[in-house]
């Protein structure tokens, strides 16, 4: 985990995923503090699909402090939203096929699993589901 961390959130690769206009971050702060935040990916951005009548929800992070509160459904609610306004058919997510929780909360999202693809945190590769959600 550290290895990934490491990697997914150097300093350099921020900076870039920040610039890139394919790729839109949104942050939810609560009381004056960041309680969480999405990343969406359009186009080339996508890690997987790539299809041009998606939107992918890249990251939907809530701090462990702030869940439980429903602002993970706020964010999901807002990559929703941004889908439609930009005319998407779909959006879809990767979720580790072990995280139970998180497949459950997205399921209640009206996500549905519609494959798999391969996930490596640091040297271990893992299986990721990749969940879709209708927008018509």
């Amino acid at each position: 985990m550290r290895a990934y961390l490491a990697k997914a959130f150097d300093l350099e690769r921020v900076r870039r995923e920040l610039a890139r206009p394919e790729s839109t971050f949104f942050f939810l702060i609560v009381d004056g503090e960041l309680a969480g935040y999405l990343k969406i990916n359009e186009a080339g951005a996508q890690s997987d699909l790539q299809d041009p009548e998606s939107l992918e929800l890249e990251r939907v992070y809530v701090d462990a402090p702030f869940q439980g509160r429903g602002l993970g459904r706020i964010l999901i609610e807002k990559g929703v939203e941004e889908a439609r306004q930009k005319g998407k058919a779909f959006v879809w997510l990767g979720v580790w096929e072990k995280n139970e929780k998180a497949i459950r909360f997205y399921e209640k999202s009206g996500f549905t699993k519609m494959g798999t693809h391969d996930f490596f945190v640091g040297d271990e590769r893992q299986t990721d589901f990749i969940m879709r959600r209708n927008l018509s």
